[in-house]
């Protein structure tokens, strides 16, 4: 059983000791501020990217009182505060925690928790309580405290979106209504099966093995780790499990809720994941009017739960979309993504925001990703279109997983720009 998972020759970070991460992992939170070119930035972890309506207006309050307003969804569901004064940490904290966003200031980077925003919405399992059950255990756990802010926890409702993005843990519900649960450590093909009932544990054992795999390497996350110790360490947990392994390879390329009604859930996309002051208060008003609760995705997306009645859901998608949010499929802005390009990144090479918005055309069969560096920030994950700022031009290539297509090299035509993209996602 995973209860008995082996514990012998701790390494330091499960002992207490100095992490070796501490010096490099400069990941940004709500207690560690980064420091950009528009000011200061604060990423705010949201679990599941779940959001009480309190808890929405109360990121919003953040937002204006101590930065530019605007709030801004991240590829892992998480929201960012842009434009903040240096000297603001101490009164953000307090906010954050006053509302319940901030529950350990020792784990605050480490609730790295992404789930299917549909679970249990359209007859698909849910993972609610895996969800609440696993941020607490990582909050109770002095080791999880050292995992680097870039290691992720994946809740996967069987349908596959999530765990499409790579994570480093992720829990899968198996059968139509969960009865068992699968457990994934990286990339693996392979599968474990574990009790459904102690699932969040697991992956959170699993999450702790990793640490101490990492030793003296001072991996951030599973990939990082050399091929042999990987092995290892999925062969560990595999034989700590409770159930045989599974071959069950990853989903390569993660199909996040159209836009639009699910059931009586409503979903809404942020063009290049970037809420104002009234866009967020009108999906607060919204998820308030109807049960309450928001789910940020990882696709830069809000769902609203519901339930929604009829007719009063084309009502409340009609007025979101008259804000500027996306609604439904066919919207030019579909499957459109940035990083925050310049001004705001002292490293882009371009205002790749502005760039991807006079590129907007007919929506294409691939998502596509503006990048105003290599670094490539926050980028998707299976196939798409990759289009990165160099000094030789607008570098577009065809991404298939860990494939990538020889590259066209657009140099200072917007139009030509613009026609080379539309026809890459096509």
């Amino acid at each position: 059983m995973l209860a008995a998972m082996p514990d012998s020759a701790p390494s330091p970070l499960s002992a207490g000791g100095a992490s070796p991460r501490t010096g490099g992992d400069a990941c940004p939170g709500t207690l560690r501020l980064h420091r950009a070119d528009d000011g200061a930035l604060a990423r705010v972890r949201i679990p599941g990217g779940v959001l009480s309506a309190d808890q929405a207006e109360a990121l919003l309050a953040a937002a204006t009182r101590f930065g530019d307003g605007e709030l801004h969804l991240t590829s892992r569901g998480n929201v960012q505060l842009r434009g903040l004064g240096t000297e603001c940490g101490g009164e953000l904290a307090a906010l954050l925690t006053e509302a319940g966003l901030l529950p350990s200031a020792a784990h605050e980077r480490a609730r790295n928790i992404v789930a299917s925003p549909l679970a249990g919405l359209d007859g698909s399992p849910s993972v609610g309580r895996w969800l609440s059950e696993l941020d607490h255990l990582v909050c109770s756990s002095p080791a999880a405290a050292t995992l680097s802010g870039r290691f992720l926890f994946a809740l996967d409702d069987g349908r596959g979106d999530v765990d499409a993005l790579g994570a480093d843990v992720t829990l899968i519900a198996e059968g139509p209504s969960g009865a068992a649960a699968l457990l994934r450590i990286g990339a693996a093909d392979e599968v474990f099966r574990v009790p459904v009932a102690d699932a969040p544990r697991a992956a959170l054992l699993a999450a702790e093995e990793f640490l101490r795999a990492a030793g003296e390497s001072g991996a951030w996350r599973v990939k990082d780790l050399p091929e042999d110790v990987r092995a290892k360490l999925v062969g560990s947990i595999g034989s700590a499990a409770a159930g045989p392994a599974v071959h069950r390879p990853r989903p390569r390329t993660a199909t996040p809720p159209a836009p639009g009604l699910h059931g009586s859930a409503i979903t809404a996309d942020v063009p290049l994941g970037r809420l104002t002051p009234t866009q967020w208060r009108l999906l607060t008003d919204t998820a308030r009017q109807y049960g309450g609760e928001l789910r940020l995705t990882p696709w830069r997306g809000v769902v609203i739960p519901g339930p929604v009645p009829q007719p009063e859901a084309a009502d409340a998608l009609r007025t979101l979309s008259e804000s500027g949010l996306i609604t439904a499929p066919d919207s030019p802005w579909t499957g459109v993504g940035a990083c925050i390009g310049h001004p705001g990144c002292a490293k882009s090479l371009s205002d790749v925001r502005a760039e991807a918005g006079a590129a907007v055309g007919p929506p294409g069969r691939l998502p596509v990703y503006w990048s105003g560096c290599e670094r490539r920030c926050g980028h998707p994950h299976g196939e798409w279109i990759d289009v990165v700022v160099t000094p030789d031009g607008h570098r577009i290539s065809h991404v298939r997983g860990e494939r990538r297509d020889p590259p066209t090299t657009v140099r200072n035509n917007p139009e030509r720009l613009a026609a080379a993209v539309a026809a890459a996602r096509a």
